[in-house]
């Protein structure tokens, strides 16, 4: 058995492991057609963070297939890397690996002449490819329950511990490499490797699936255990490539939601959007930091707030999603200032004031009223791009791809990265249309196992 952590974590099966991370480099490299080839590493267990390669795939010429393996030589590979080996320290080749893990942020080697933390820069002298590393976070809670004081952080060379004040770990990082000149920080390709990034908490799905199986086969019989195996391997592929899709798929509605905004902006420059209204909420908190004066509770309260108002400003969620953020874990929070300190007194009613707007401001962008009036943008753009823009996409909204794609060749249609957002949802139009097929398989397995029937997995 493989294991991404040691006490307190899932225990995961090596073949499920390497089946999930293949499926997650699989779609990486079916979306993002200038990406060449994907690598996942897993890290763990604290406080060593030792570093392996799961399996690298690499894409072949044109469409052909994906090579499996890890062909080259890397000091990652078994039994890899300690974070006392990789880890930034005087007179020590920086590597980004390190990067990734301790500051929980991605790395994009968009000017490998330029990169930092090239190792094979830093000791040949030699350029590597172009890439992106972003590492995959799991919230500390999921993997240790309530017994945060007792875990032992790793630490950096001056003896500090790292992840201390983070929600969250790092379980495994992706590294997915790119054509010449074909990726740069920030841009969308980043942003769905993120996304997707976040999925590769499956392997709680294909550990609930594995125990699913178990209880199964102590119910069936010997003759309908081979059926039972392949339905749960036919149901683990189709739950694990739903959740990428989709998730990738709404990343992009996201980005035209964003650009929406952008243009009722443009519009009505005197107008307060959302990020303006969080950012006075920000410097409010910030303002009565001082006056508390060390208070335990009050103080924790308002850091907790200030994460809060920062995560709501640079997600882009649908209003109904923003409206259940704001009522559930800004406004309690408010509330619990303004009743049991005086701090804020003075701008009570600034507070109140900015709390209504902002509820206004989330759903601003699907004010009818206000986009007739963006009269910069084509009647038929104003029409169909708030309609687009804010949808919940899953698979009985399919067919909607076929009118955003319509919509992303629109000739008055200026935005950034226009052409790669077509290129990256039409590869995703492509596993949605699957969808169906699949499905299909899985219901005729389920009834050849209701049938007591064998049946071949092809």
């Amino acid at each position: 058995m493989e294991v991404l952590h040691e006490a307190g974590m899932m225990i995961i099966d090596s073949d499920i492991l390497a089946k999930t991370c293949k499926d997650m480099i699989e779609t990486i490299l079916f979306c993002l057609s200038d990406s060449t080839k994907g690598t996942i590493y897993r890290v763990g267990p604290m406080p060593k963070l030792q570093v392996v390669r799961i399996t690298s795939g690499i894409r072949q010429e044109g469409d052909g297939p994906i090579q499996w393996g890890l062909p080259e030589i890397s000091d990652y590979n078994y039994p890899g890397k300690t974070w006392e080996q990789y880890r930034d320290m005087p007179g020590h080749v920086k590597e980004a690996m390190g990067w990734c893990i301790e500051k929980q942020k991605s790395w994009t080697a968009d000017d490998p002449y330029e990169d930092l933390r090239s190792v094979r820069k830093q000791l040949s002298g030699e350029a590597e490819d172009y890439h992106h590393m972003e590492p995959v976070l799991v919230k500390k809670t999921d993997l240790y329950g309530e017994r945060l004081d007792t875990l032992d952080y790793p630490l950096t060379y001056e003896g500090q511990p790292i992840w201390l004040e983070c929600d969250y770990v790092v379980v495994a990082v992706i590294k997915i490499h790119f054509k010449t000149n074909r990726i740069r920080r920030g841009d969308p390709s980043t942003k769905i490797i993120k996304k997707l990034s976040r999925t590769l908490g499956t392997q709680l799905l294909s550990h609930h699936i594995r125990e699913t199986m178990s209880e199964a086969q102590k119910t069936l019989d010997k003759q309908r255990l081979q059926s039972c195996n392949v339905l749960a391997h036919e149901l683990r592929n189709t739950l694990i490539k739903l959740g990428f899709i989709f998730s990738a798929v709404n990343a992009e509605i996201g980005y035209l939601r964003e650009q929406w905004e952008l243009q009722l902006k443009k519009a009505f420059p005197n107008l307060e959007s959302k990020k303006e209204i969080l950012s006075r909420l920000n410097q409010l908190v910030t303002l009565g930091l001082p006056e508390l004066n060390g208070s335990g509770n009050h103080l924790k309260l308002c850091k907790e707030l200030l994460l809060e108002q920062q995560d709501l400003s640079n997600l882009s969620l649908l209003p109904q999603a923003g409206e259940k953020w704001l009522g559930n874990k800004i406004v309690p929070r408010w509330r619990r200032l303004l009743s049991e300190v005086t701090v804020w007194n003075e701008h009570k009613d600034e507070i109140e004031g900015l709390l209504f707007k902002l509820e206004g401001a989330i759903w601003m962008g699907m004010d009818e009223s206000l986009a007739h009036q963006v009269n910069h943008l084509s009647p038929d753009l104003k029409a169909k791009w708030p309609k687009l823009a804010y949808m919940d996409f899953n698979v009985e909204k399919a067919e909607v791809l076929n009118e955003i794609l319509d919509f992303l060749d629109h000739p008055d249609l200026e935005i950034p990265h226009k052409y790669q957002t077509k290129k990256i949802l039409t590869s995703l139009k492509a596993l949605v249309e699957m969808i169906p097929e699949v499905e299909e398989r899985a219901n005729r397995i389920i009834c050849s196992l209701k049938n007591g029937e064998k049946m071949e997995l092809s």
